[in-house]
C-alpha cells in the first residue's frame, strides 16, 4: 500500500543533535492520545469497517494510515537524535501509558470521514503551535513537511465527503 503523501522529500533527521526541548515539543505529536499513533489506529479501524461497503474510501483511509505510520517513524527517529526516548504515553512525560480512548469507533461513512477530518485539522493546528515555540530549524523543517501531508489528507477527506454526498443524493433520487 502506497502512503498518501505529498511528492516532496522529507528533511533528513541524520544531522540532528541533542536538543531535549525540541524533542519534548514534538513528543506531543508522536504517540500521545491525539498523536500520530492514534491517527494510524483510527484510519486502520475505519478501513476495516468500510472495506465491504465502501472499498474506495477504505483504500484511501488505509493509504492515509500508512502516511501516518511514516510520520511516527520520522518523529521517533528525530526524538532519538534529539535525545528524547519516544514513549507510548497518554501525554508527554507522563507515567500513564497510551490507550485507545481517543480512537474514533464510528461506523457510518459520513461520521468516519467527519471524525478523520476533525483529527487532521487538529493535527495541523497542533503542529502549527509547535512551530511557534520551536527554535531548531531542522526540526521546524520536518514539522512543516509533515503539515503538507496533513493538508493533503484534509483535501482528500473533503473530496471523499463530497463524492459520498453526491452518491447519497443520487441514490435518494432513484
Amino acid at each position: 500500500m502506497k502512503p498518501l503523501i505529498c511528492d516532496l522529500p522529507y528533511p533528513s533527521t541524520d544531522a540532528l543533535t541533542t536538543d531535549v526541548r525540541s524533542g519534548q515539543i514534538i513528543s506531543f505529536a508522536y504517540a500521545t492520545l491525539n498523536g500520530e499513533v492514534t491517527a494510524t489506529l483510527q484510519y486502520a479501524y475505519h478501513n476495516f469497517v468500510l472495506s465491504a461497503t465502501h472499498p474506495e474510501i477504505a483504500e484511501t483511509l488505509l493509504s492515509i494510515a500508512v502516511a501516518e505510520m511514516h510520520h511516527i517513524s520520522l518523529l521517533g527517529k528525530a526524538m532519538c537524535r534529539l535525545r528524547i526516548t519516544p514513549l507510548y504515553t497518554q501525554y508527554p512525560n507522563s507515567k500513564n501509558y497510551y490507550n485507545t480512548s481517543c480512537v474514533s469507533q464510528s461506523v457510518t461513512p459520513t461520521k468516519i470521514l467527519m471524525d478523520n477530518l476533525k483529527g487532521e485539522l487538529n493535527a495541523i493546528s497542533e503542529y502549527r503551535k509547535m512551530l511557534l515555540v520551536l527554535n531548531n530549524e531542522q526540526v521546524e523543517a520536518l514539522i512543516e513537511r509533515i503539515i503538507l501531508d496533513e493538508q493533503l489528507h484534509v483535501e482528500t477527506l473533503k473530496n471523499l465527503m463530497e463524492k459520498l454526498n453526491t452518491s447519497n443524493e443520487s441514490t435518494e433520487q432513484n
